[in-house]
This record gives C-alpha cells, sequence and structure tokens, in this order.
C-alpha cells in the first residue's frame, strides 16, 4: 500500500500550508474521494453534501477529498461553502494515479486526462474496503453512509 506514504500539500483549520500522507490517519476509516475541480457545479454539490453529513460521517470515518486543484483554490472553496474536512491537493496526481482514477475524459468530443469521480472507504490500516468510480453526484453521499 504505497499509496499510504504520498504526500499532499493542504491548509490546515487555521489557514496554515500542511503536508499530509494517509499513513497519518492510520487507525481511523477513511473516506477518500476524488473530484475533478473546486468550484464547478458537481464537484461543489458533492462537496456541500459531505459538509452536510459531516456528523454522521465522521462518527464512523474521516473524510478526505483529493483533487489538482492547487492549495490557493482549495482554500477559496473551503472559505467559500464553509467546507469542514481536509481538501488534498494533487497537482502532479501522485495519489489519483495510485487509485487508478487519473484517466482520460471526453467533454463535447474533446479527449483529454482528469480525475474520474471516485469514492473509496479505507479502513484502520489503509486497506480499500468500498470503492465507487464514474460517480454519479445525487444521492452517493447517502450511499457511502448506508455502507460505512
Amino acid at each position: 500500500m504505497a499509496y499510504l506514504n504520498i504526500k499532499l500539500q493542504s491548509i490546515d483549520a487555521n489557514g496554515i500550508e500542511k503536508e499530509y500522507s494517509l499513513v497519518d490517519f492510520s487507525g481511523q476509516e477513511i473516506i477518500l474521494y476524488f473530484y475533478p475541480k473546486d468550484n464547478t457545479s458537481g464537484c461543489t454539490q458533492e462537496a456541500c453534501d459531505f459538509r452536510d453529513n459531516y456528523n454522521r460521517l465522521t462518527s464512523k470515518a474521516t473524510v478526505i477529498g483529493v483533487s489538482p486543484d492547487s492549495i490557493k483554490s482549495h482554500k477559496n472553496f473551503q472559505e467559500k461553502h464553509s467546507l469542514n474536512f481536509i481538501l488534498l491537493s494533487d497537482p502532479e496526481h501522485k495519489l489519483a494515479e495510485a487509485f487508478g482514477v487519473w484517466g482520460e475524459k471526453s467533454m463535447y468530443g474533446k479527449k483529454y486526462f482528469g480525475i474520474v469521480r471516485s469514492t473509496f472507504i479505507l479502513d484502520k490500516t489503509g486497506k480499500i474496503q468500498k470503492e465507487w468510480r464514474n460517480v454519479k453526484v445525487k444521492g452517493h453521499v447517502d450511499e457511502v453512509l448506508e455502507n460505512i
């Protein structure tokens, strides 16, 4: 599980840049969700759904969002939508590639590479217990809650 040691940047609750790796959360279950871009409609809805269910989720697991956006973008996204969980910046898509969620996509006939919206539940040792790929935002957080 080499992905546990991949270090990524985030902003802590005090607005200070901090480096995290999944190994920092050993002993906790993790809901790790990958999303394409801060402040887009689907990504905002998904983040707000995680925010609105935060207490129900964090009684069982730590919520962590990951996208290739910058720390500055994440900070603005968190402040604008009062997000209450960690967002990791993965501009080199190291963690995304480790989880197999960096892939070819298509929009309006144009092909490009990006994050395939996905969610993983990791157990206390970092082992994947459940995964969803090509996530549809509507109702997804409820599905996660049913499976944690």
